[in-house]
């Protein structure tokens, strides 16, 4: 038509040139069995999304899950270190092998590609993207929940997870400081353009305890995650504090050997909450329990199979297809035939 800009964005004639956009998502490898995917960020770097990446990775796996790590942070990827993986991945024609922690965590990251760990990734910013790719197209995944741990800020790399992995959700990391506003609030700007739920946010460095009192004591402040928590009406999911034990374990590998119990909360059902409810289309908490993987706790609503448990007091109950509308912002996420998806 006359005046045409060549936006079909903007444009509602119907017209022979008229183009719709097309969707960047990429499917994972045919053999591949994946379940939810959460992708854990920040506006910067430095806050611990590595950290609270495998503290999830670790609670969902003693829960019974099978759970894998996508280590997106290709130009620092610390996941292999935090769990004691060495050495290098393996391959075959099907696909490349994910490697696998002592107590059954599937990882895969740039280090366990290259031939020594320590080798710096100097690579540009479309190769980077095109190795994070990779590692969700042609890893063969067998895992329930996959937790990508995204490099910081919203660059490259972000960008490329986003457009071209289907996220069930994302996990902001913030730490207390000052400039944990403007932190979160460009991660919630990112996840709103592209569409993708915002699960809560997590405080790391919230505090550290006194070894002798047991005090709390908050070095960088209290209260500045919760306040940008409510401004953008998110949940505040956890607060983790600065732990040596936690430090040794990790600098010797050893993660999965930590007791503490920060996150064992947003990972379980914690009832009334209607930001809950916004971003998980079953009614449990983060976890987002599916029958299909595991039992639901019986004081969680389940949309699977039309089956409704006991309402919570406060919980709102709305209708499969509401709900589902309401979660993925009437976006195309489904992979495959997970029942819950059809």
């Amino acid at each position: 038509p006359e005046n045409c800009t060549h936006d079909c964005s903007t444009c509602g004639e119907s017209c022979s040139e008229r183009q719709e956009p097309q969707s960047l998502l990429k499917e994972h490898h045919p053999e591949a069995h994946i379940g939810k995917v959460f992708g854990i960020v920040s506006g910067k770097g430095g806050v611990g999304k590595s950290m609270v990446t495998s503290q999830l990775a670790v609670t969902m796996r003693r829960r019974g899950h099978q759970v894998g790590i996508l280590d997106a942070d290709v130009t620092g990827p610390s996941i292999p270190k935090a769990f004691g993986i060495h050495g290098q991945a393996t391959g075959s024609e099907a696909g490349l092998y994910p490697m696998v922690s002592k107590t059954g965590i599937q990882v895969m990251s740039t280090n366990l590609l290259l031939p020594n760990e320590t080798d710096p990734v100097i690579w540009r910013g479309p190769v980077i993207s095109g190795v994070v790719q990779q590692f969700w197209t042609d890893v063969l995944w067998n895992c329930d929940y996959l937790f990508v741990d995204m490099p910081p800020g919203t660059g490259d790399v972000s960008l490329s997870v986003f457009q071209s992995i289907p996220l069930d959700g994302i996990v902001i990391v913030a730490s207390p400081q000052e400039l944990v506003s403007m932190v979160v609030e460009k991660a919630v700007k990112m996840a709103e353009m592209m569409e993708v739920p915002i699960v809560g946010l997590v405080e790391n460095m919230s505090y550290v305890t006194c070894p002798d009192c047991g005090k709390q004591i908050h070095l960088f402040g209290q209260g500045k995650t919760a306040e940008a928590a409510e401004r953008h009406h998110l949940p505040v999911l956890a607060e983790m504090p600065i732990d040596p034990a936690l430090a040794a374990l990790t600098d010797a590998g050893d993660i999965e050997s930590f007791q503490g119990s920060w996150l064992e909360a947003p990972t379980s059902w914690r009832g009334n909450n209607a930001q809950r409810r916004a971003v998980s289309f079953h009614g449990a908490a983060f976890a987002a329990f599916c029958p299909s993987y595991a039992n639901p706790p019986e004081e969680a609503p389940s949309f699977c199979g039309q089956k409704q448990l006991q309402n919570p007091a406060g919980f709102e109950i709305i209708e499969k297809d509401q709900i589902w509308h309401k979660t993925m912002q009437n976006t195309d996420r489904s992979r495959g035939n997970h029942p819950c998806r059809n």
